[in-house]
């Protein structure tokens, strides 16, 4: 397990014009995204999209012009299973899930701009990423994946757009598959350049869908690297050992170490084995028993945690 601290490098964005990474290798080419903008008027929690699909079927968020993907749900193994997997991650357990929709990739600046706009959302506790002074409601990081929001910041969204942030379980289920036992999204083979946003290679985020090669076995994208993904569950290390077999929604309240909450699939700073699709990292959610001038009380919010939503199907 590990718990995320803001990041202070000191390291200068060195992406060229010419669209090369750093040391000469050329940027994985990103799928086509929408554009950040409802084609009809906003709508909160949204009634004509199709709840039901076969899997793999896409739908188009009313609210956000979010691309989310259809999961039939079934019986899958959740924990560590390889030989990186930590204590938090034990013991490996059957899990069964309903069919549900998920976001095809992280929430977007432009998305969460929407959201601001529509007096439904908190700005970002920061405007700036981790090595660019301007980056929330710049147009040129439109399609950048939203930092600097707090676990209440990502639940408030989700809800905005008439969905909701996905249960943990949710969550590995869409990045392992179905049956599925592989240590990423893509498989069992370390990460690499062409597949995830990871080890500071980049040094700050990337556009979201910059590496269709890391997509899960559903066909999301960024389950691994860019940003750490806040989901809905409070965190207890010994969780799995106590966890229900049907759509476990995690603990039901906060432990003795505060309101702690899970974020899932690393980002772009952490290494390899923060990337395994198990792995479990935590992060503080606003407390309001805290002085509402503390952090503590706010929650936490840095440049390495965005977060994506999900929706119940049928």
């Amino acid at each position: 397990m590990k718990t995320l601290i803001p990041v202070t490098l000191s390291f200068v964005l060195l992406l060229s014009a010419c669209g090369m990474l750093p040391g000469g290798q050329p940027e994985p080419t990103a799928v086509a995204l929408p554009t950040a903008v409802p084609t009809t008027e906003i709508q909160t929690n949204p009634t004509s999209q199709p709840a039901s699909g076969q899997q793999g079927d896409e739908r188009t968020s009313l609210a956000d012009g979010m691309v989310q993907v259809y999961l039939p749900g079934g019986r899958f193994q959740m924990g560590g299973l390889d030989a990186d997997a930590q204590q938090d991650e034990k013991p490996p357990h059957f899990v069964t899930l309903g069919p549900y929709w998920m976001d095809k990739h992280e929430v977007t600046n432009g998305m969460y701009q929407l959201c601001v706009d529509a007096g439904a959302c908190q700005p970002p506790r920061d405007f700036k990423s981790q090595n660019r002074t301007s980056y929330f409601g710049n147009s040129e990081f439109a399609d950048f994946p939203v930092v600097f929001v707090s676990w209440l910041d990502a639940k408030a969204y989700c809800e905005w757009a008439g969905r909701r942030l996905p249960t943990e379980a949710e969550w590995e289920f869409a990045a392992r598959g179905n049956g599925d036992y592989r240590r990423f999204p893509w498989g069992d083979d370390s990460p690499t350049m062409t597949t995830a946003n990871y080890d500071s290679i980049v040094r700050d985020t990337t556009r979201v869908g910059s590496y269709p090669s890391g997509a899960s076995p559903f066909g999301l994208l960024d389950m691994a690297g860019n940003v750490w993904e806040w989901v809905a569950d409070y965190y207890d290390a010994n969780y799995y050992s106590q966890s229900g077999d049907q759509n476990p929604a995690g603990p039901v309240a906060a432990g003795v170490n505060g309101p702690r909450r899970v974020l899932r699939g690393g980002s772009w700073f952490d290494n390899f084995k923060e990337l395994r699709v198990s792995n479990r990292g935590f992060s503080m959610a606003p407390d309001p028993t805290k002085d509402s001038r503390s952090e503590a009380y706010l929650g936490e919010a840095n440049a390495r945690v965005g977060f994506r939503c999900a929706a119940p199907g049928e």
